[in-house]
């Protein structure tokens, strides 16, 4: 006699996904939802395995490891894979959004998906984006309430143009560093100041050591879902259609998750006597748009003229 389950086992498909945030976090959480929806869809033929707070391999290394299938599934900041696809650089344009409808409509929408197409270039399935909400500034020595409060700080940066720009253009320098490593140079005193979203800056005890938070909502940090392109051609029909509809759950609940846990955290946040939270003003906003302006004039000249004006009248319609 057959054992069919057995047999049943032999087949299934092994998906490792590697990440590096912690799992209490909206793209942690969502990992772990799709992971559920995914086998449950597929009976079973296909487990996600989940490598969260970059056990396997940090954001500098793990584009690699998906480009070699040492992983199958990476959720990478967008702003990392700036260097590889430039027209990203789009998505950190601060103050580019305002609204989490906003990000909403264009990261899940038509032009998303353009920005997903992308990939194809360079061998990566685009699955979806992911977001973790607005960044926010944490600071050391003083809070940031005005541009010129960054005259001269060290703030870290993840390796995207705009995102470096953005600091220097405020007066700062801007120092890279891999999430992995933040802790400890924020500990260390190396880092003057760092952006974030509250989730992450809450998840990884950043406000023990920088204990000045001022709400800015001045840019997004949001992630793409990737899948190693060969690995994709591998899955049959019904598996692939099984992977697109568990993403599309698990990236709307993400949506929502995201929105939740940075409320939760800015509450936890609020009530710790030790924190000196700040909320930037309408006033000090306009002015910190202003001094962004470059950037977004050297994004039309420079990488692609027509994209920022489509974003502008998906946003605006």
């Amino acid at each position: 006699p057959v054992d069919e389950e057995q047999q049943g086992l032999n087949k299934q498909i092994v998906i490792n996904f590697s990440h590096v945030v912690a799992e209490d976090t909206p793209k942690g959480q969502a990992a772990i939802k799709f992971a559920e929806i995914l086998e449950q869809k597929s009976n079973g033929r296909i487990h996600v395995v989940i490598y969260p707070n970059g056990m396997l391999y940090n954001d500098n290394n793990e584009l690699k490891a998906l480009q070699n299938n040492d992983v199958q599934m990476i959720a990478p900041t967008f702003s990392k894979m700036t260097k590889t696809i430039p027209t990203w650089e789009i998505l950190d344009l601060p103050y580019l959004f305002h609204t989490d409808e906003e990000v909403e409509d264009v990261l899940n929408g038509r032009i998303g998906e353009q920005l997903l197409n992308q990939l194809n270039r360079v061998n990566i399935k685009g699955l979806a984006f992911w977001n973790n909400g607005f960044k926010q500034m944490s600071s050391e020595k003083k809070p940031l309430l005005k541009w010129e409060d960054f005259k001269n700080l060290k703030v870290r940066t993840m390796p995207s143009h705009v995102l470096q720009s953005q600091f220097e253009l405020l007066g700062a320098s801007s120092i890279n560093t891999s999430f992995d490593e933040l802790y400890t140079e924020v500990e260390k005193h190396k880092i003057d100041a760092q952006e974030n979203t509250l989730s992450n800056i809450y998840s990884k005890g950043f406000y023990k050591v920088q204990n000045h938070i001022t709400l800015t909502n001045h840019g997004l940090l949001g992630y793409a879902v990737l899948m190693n392109e060969d690995f994709w051609n591998s899955l049959p029909q019904d598996l692939q259609d099984d992977v697109v509809e568990a993403m599309q759950e698990a990236t709307e609940w993400n949506f929502q998750i995201a929105k939740k846990l940075n409320q939760q955290d800015l509450e936890k946040l609020k009530k710790d006597p030790n924190i000196d939270l700040n909320t930037l003003s309408v006033a000090e906003q306009k002015k910190w748009e202003k001094k962004f302006k470059p950037l977004y004039s050297s994004y039309e000249k420079n990488i692609n003229s027509t994209f920022l004006e489509e974003i502008r009248s998906e946003i605006h319609h």
